[in-house]
């Protein structure tokens, strides 16, 4: 084995995702050129040893043959650049400050010995903004237009900042979850550069829980509707009465599975989840004797 990916790391060989990026993180800073101006040479192979052994083992199919080959069986494919490794775990934030990491930067990426330019330093950017946009399960049901009012300061020619609004027109597709992101490019502080990033939220509901793209419901019965059947009425998110005949005897746990009338699958929207009734049936508190002996007589217990 050339390279021992977990000591560069400093993880043993069970490490998850998670203790691979936290471990990343730490030795990354550590090591960044930018944090080691007086040893930079030595500091930037450490810090592309460790992209490279993080690159290798954040990813399941090449850990696995270096595990069982080692370094030189591992696949290697196109490197990544080892800043691309750093941004994509840090986001746009900088660890270090706005102005070494712009200095840092504009001196590792000057022309070469040929003459002809190295990539120019991507500008650094503020983290995005995130606003949460409230939808009720009907509106993720069907899709609408949604409306959002931002306000952010914006630079003027003359190097003043004014306050300025905004209105945001986000379109909600069908299907769309709890989670859901739209960015806003830009849209956040003009100075800083920001973006907006929407995040769909989901009101809760009277009737249904959602459940992937399944709705759920809790129904209740009595004992005898349990045992001799019964008819549900439900009102669907699109408006349509679905009247279910129930002649099943319901037993503990029992759940009745309604094809394809859930929530819209976002990527395919003429496809809809199920809908699963979940029964919780209402046992009598007490009976009279003779209800005991009339019911053992029918059941035959």
């Amino acid at each position: 084995m050339g390279f021992d990916y977990y000591d560069i790391l400093k993880v043993n060989r069970s490490a998850t995702d998670e203790d691979l990026k936290k471990s990343y993180r730490r030795l990354a800073i550590r090591w960044h050129p930018d944090k080691n101006p007086s040893n930079e040479e030595e500091a930037e192979a450490k810090f592309k040893q460790i992209s490279e052994a993080y690159e290798v083992l954040s990813d399941p199919q090449r850990r696995a043959i270096y595990d069982q080959h080692g370094e030189e069986e591992e696949p290697k494919g196109v490197p990544r650049d080892a800043e691309d490794i750093f941004t994509e775990i840090f986001g746009s934030t900088n660890p270090f400050g706005f102005e070494s990491m712009n200095r840092a930067k504009s001196t590792r990426f000057q022309a070469d010995g040929s003459g002809s330019a190295a990539p120019a330093a991507r500008p650094w950017k503020a983290p995005a903004v995130e606003r949460k946009l409230a939808c009720s399960l009907e509106e993720l049901y069907h899709g609408t237009e949604k409306k959002m009012n931002i306000s952010r300061n914006v630079m003027q020619p003359n190097g003043r900042t004014v306050p300025e609004n905004e209105v945001l027109t986000v379109e909600v597709k069908p299907g769309w979850k709890r989670g859901t992101k739209i960015t806003f490019p830009n849209k956040g502080n003009d100075r800083l550069a920001a973006d907006v990033v929407i995040v769909i939220d989901e009101k809760p509901h009277d009737v249904y829980k959602r459940d992937g793209n399944d709705l759920v419901v809790h129904h209740k019965i009595s004992l005898v509707d349990a045992l001799t059947g019964t008819r549900i009425n439900l009102k669907t998110l699109d408006g349509r009465d679905l009247v279910i005949e129930m002649t099943d005897v319901v037993k503990p746990s029992y759940e009745l599975v309604i094809q394809s009338e859930g929530m819209p699958v976002a990527r395919e929207p003429r496809k809809k989840g199920n809908l699963v009734i979940k029964f919780d049936v209402k046992f009598p508190s007490r009976l009279a004797p003779e209800q005991r002996a009339a019911i053992r007589r029918i059941l035959g217990g």
